[in-house]
């Protein structure tokens, strides 16, 4: 793949112009949905055709109108702007807008709170940042795409994930969908590819939707310089490290040893390349200069994930995932690993897994991607962990993906994005594999989908005050060899959310994680905060997005699939109703997933404001309510 990624850096040229047109439709769509999700502009201000298509939108404090050609309302009061936009002055000139920036600073005036001062400028600079990535992802994507079809149809495979189970382990095929899926990004994210002070070359090399190869350094840390939180299994840090990477182990030994330092004093600390020649060398030059940090050390080929900085070694056998903080600003945050995430990431795992050793039905349903060991610098006097953001690591375990009982692991962003073979979203072959494309067979197919995704989300919430951040890119749905879904996988837990009366009540203890400056995750007095993270993740970013996709695909009538999304959660509220604390509760958690609006983060918001607050939230039309 190098010719390919050389290739592929270039910087965009005039034969990108279709590229870039589409990325800013692109951008423009996911600009207009946030905008009426948000209530930054008014919905019930839009004034309708009669051919449901066309919408007129008055701003009233230019003067201008807006006049869409084709705007959709699906579910959820999610606009989809298919058509084109124009902007009629008070004389009835027509501009029209094709660039997202230019629609921004059209709408920024009638919009409907005070960004920050220089938030409209930020927000058009990482949106122009965004729309020239995705032109180097969607380029890259054509040849990737063509390699793959030729080699598809030269293994006479029945299509591409067929083709990757038979030409791949199990942990890898996994791992090549992670990074398939890592095209389009977070549904309601605007700035979904911004990448600011990553030059071009950069982009390519180290993101997952180019099929990366990223090299980690392990350089060295003082053992009583770091924090260590693991789980109950584990033993000592560089015992678990060298079981785990035993040719890394003994080189890094080798090298401190050759440095004329023990080992035994040293702790192996990845460290991701790019952040160690661009930050750590600059801004640990002290921790480098008093032998607190070494540097130097062997190195190790990684494949990143979708979250860009959580790695896996690509090696046949499988090996620990390895999470790490990298000092790139994307979609609006630097990618730090704070010391909430080490502290926290092995506690909800152990959590998790004694709940679920006691839990046969729940078992069956789910499993989770363990985080075994974590570390971050820690300074010995002060305790202070705050510069240990930038140095530190969580190793998540691959048990998950390396099956052997021929489920295959699908991260959900992959099962909505286009395939290399027809161009349909990948969950479209795995409906393809019954031979059966109707619609009671996708609505039957949905039906199990959301129930696999529902129950053991809902139980851990309901019965034990745990909240999965369950969206598309910490999502992974088991599926059978007839492409059916059988169980749900949840991934990453250092920023989960709890209620902690729940699951006390039911004599689990978890130490909280308590530090000025970073928001809490485990709460005692108010639930509303967890229960939002379930509706938001799981829900909105994730149930809704599927029934959207599938009801588009297969030009589905109406809201069926939401209808269908309404008895499954019924189903699994009715079932969990006599384990549950009391009927008040029940009652109440019911009403706020079926009939109340479903609360959401305001990404456009936050962004506009400039990140003053990390938990501001507008709420969505519910779809699953009734309408008795």
């Amino acid at each position: 793949m190098d010719d390919k990624i050389s290739s592929a850096t270039a910087q965009i040229h005039s034969d990108d112009t279709e590229l870039l047109a589409n990325a800013a439709r692109n951008a423009i769509s996911r600009l207009v949905r946030c905008l009426f999700a948000e209530r930054l502009l008014d919905p019930d201000a839009l004034l309708r055709a009669r051919d449901g298509r066309q919408a007129w939108l008055p701003l009233w404090q230019t003067r201008r109108v807006l006049h869409f050609s084709d705007l959709r309302r699906a579910p959820a009061g999610t606009f989809q702007n298919r058509g084109q936009i124009e902007a009629l002055d008070a004389s009835g000139t027509r501009r029209r807008i094709e660039n997202p920036s230019v629609l921004m600073r059209e709408v920024a005036p009638s919009i409907a709170f005070a960004p920050a001062a220089d938030g409209l400028e930020h927000f058009v600079r990482d949106v122009d940042n965004s729309m020239r990535n995705d032109v180097l992802a969607r380029r890259h994507r054509k040849r990737w795409s063509a390699e793959l079809r030729e080699q598809i149809g030269q293994a006479d495979a029945i299509g591409f994930l067929a083709y990757l189970e038979e030409t791949l382990p199990p942990h890898l095929v996994a791992m090549t969908l992670d990074q398939w899926g890592a095209l389009e990004g977070h549904p309601f994210y605007p700035t979904w590819k911004a990448k600011p002070g990553l030059a071009p070359d950069d982009v390519v090399a180290l993101s997952p939707e180019f099929g990366a190869r990223v090299r980690l350094r392990i350089a060295a840390l003082r053992s009583g310089w770091a924090y260590i939180e693991k789980m109950p299994h584990v033993g000592g840090y560089s015992e678990w490290f060298a079981e785990n990477f035993p040719d890394l182990w003994r080189e890094w030994a080798a090298s401190l040893s050759k440095r004329g330092k023990s080992p035994a004093d040293w702790l192996p600390l990845p460290v991701h390349g790019w952040h160690l020649e661009n930050f750590v060398r600059q801004e640990f030059a002290p921790e480098i200069e008093a032998d607190i940090f070494d540097p130097e050390g062997p190195e190790i080929e990684t494949l990143p994930s979708m979250s860009f900085r959580t790695m896996l070694p690509e090696t046949r056998d499988p090996r620990p995932f390895i999470k790490l903080p990298v000092a790139i600003w994307m979609t609006s945050e630097q990618r730090t690993l704070q010391a909430k995430s080490i502290h926290m990431g092995p506690r909800l795992s152990t959590l998790i897994s004694d709940m679920l050793s006691k839990e046969d039905d729940l078992r069956s349903e789910l499993e989770i991607f363990t985080e075994e060991l974590g570390a971050i610098l820690h300074h010995p006097d002060t305790g202070d962990e705050h510069p240990g953001r930038f140095l530190s690591v969580v190793y998540r375990n691959t048990d998950a993906i390396a099956r052997r009982d021929g489920l295959l692991p699908v991260t959900v962003a992959a099962l909505l994005t286009a395939g290399p073979v027809d161009g349909r979203p990948l969950i479209c072959e795995l409906i393809g594999r019954s031979g059966d494309e109707s619609e009671a067979a996708i609505a039957a197919f949905f039906r199990l989908y959301a129930r696999t995704v529902v129950r053991p989300t809902l139980a851990m919430y309901l019965l034990y005050g745990l909240a999965f951040e369950a969206h598309q890119q910490n999502s992974t749905v088991l599926f059978d060899d007839r492409g059916l879904p059988r169980k749900l996988l949840i991934r990453d837990f250092g920023d989960g959310r709890s209620f902690a009366p729940l699951f006390k009540e039911r004599g689990y203890e978890l130490q909280p994680f308590s530090r000025k400056g970073i928001l809490p995750t485990t709460f005692d007095d108010d639930i509303s905060l967890v229960r939002s993270f379930v509706i938001d993740a799981c829900f909105v970013c994730h149930l809704h997005e599927i029934a959207l996709c599938l009801t588009e695909q297969y030009s589905l009538a109406g809201d069926r699939l939401w209808r269908i999304l309404r008895e499954e959660t019924e189903e699994a509220f009715d079932t969990l109703r006599s384990r549950m604390l009391s009927d008040a509760f029940w009652l109440e958690e019911r009403q706020a997933f079926l009939e109340r609006p479903w609360p959401t983060r305001s990404v456009l918001r936050m962004h506009l404001e400039g990140y003053r607050d990390y938990r501001v939230e507008h709420q969505l039309p519910n779809p699953l309510a009734s309408t008795e």
